[in-house]
């Protein structure tokens, strides 16, 4: 049976209104699932793992491994040539109290080598469990990717918490709702990319 145009065009109109609601439907959910708290802060675990964006990020980390939160701390996506001492002056951190448990990782430039990067380094060290610690919008799609990398390593998040998304609903400040539907079609991306061919486009893994 042949459709008529009218109605070829009804039934696109249809699909492309229903690709909305279900985008606009998994905006919602990733939005809720921003975490606002960190929800397990005293757990300990094998390692802390620092995602570099941010320098709360860092800092938080250092926190984390000053209270004895772990015996190590990882931090993923550092530029080479930056060592534990410049990294230790930048945020203001005694050198003695906790330099010696400090590893760099310089081989990373987006979440999922964030991953990689990070499962190589437990796999060397037989860890076993990890703090992870990055940014609460970027929380959701790190820990797909490494649930993935590594999917039989105990993950806690560690959100930290940027001042932009601290103020007011993120969808009624511009930079705020830029951000997030910036990271949602990041995140889209990755749930999808076991089933696309060839390399990440430029920015969208970072």
């Amino acid at each position: 049976m042949r459709l008529s145009g009218r109605t070829t065009g009804r039934l696109a109109g249809f699909a492309a209104l229903l690709l909305v609601l279900l985008w606009a439907a998994g905006l919602a959910r990733f939005a809720s699932a921003i975490p606002r708290d960190v929800d397990d802060p005293d757990h300990a675990t094998d390692a802390i793992v620092v995602l570099t964006g941010g320098s709360l990020r860092v800092e938080s980390g250092l926190r984390l491994l000053a209270a004895g939160k772990a015996k190590k701390l990882f931090i993923s996506g550092v530029y080479r040539g930056v060592d534990v001492a410049e990294l230790l002056h930048i945020s203001r951190q005694s050198p003695d109290s906790v330099a010696c448990c400090i590893v760099l990782g310089h081989t990373a430039d987006n979440t999922a080598g964030n991953a990689r990067e990070t499962a190589e380094w437990m796999a060397q060290e037989g860890f076993r469990s990890l703090r992870l610690v990055t940014a609460s919008y970027h929380m959701p799609r790190s820990l797909l990717e490494f649930t993935r990398a590594m999917p039989a390593i105990e993950i806690v998040p560690n959100p930290v918490f940027p001042e932009a998304l601290k103020t007011r609903p993120w969808w009624q400040r511009r930079s705020s709702a830029v951000l997030i539907l910036g990271e949602y079609s990041k995140y889209l991306y990755a749930v999808l990319r076991p089933w696309l061919p060839g390399p990440l486009p430029p920015g969208v893994g970072e």
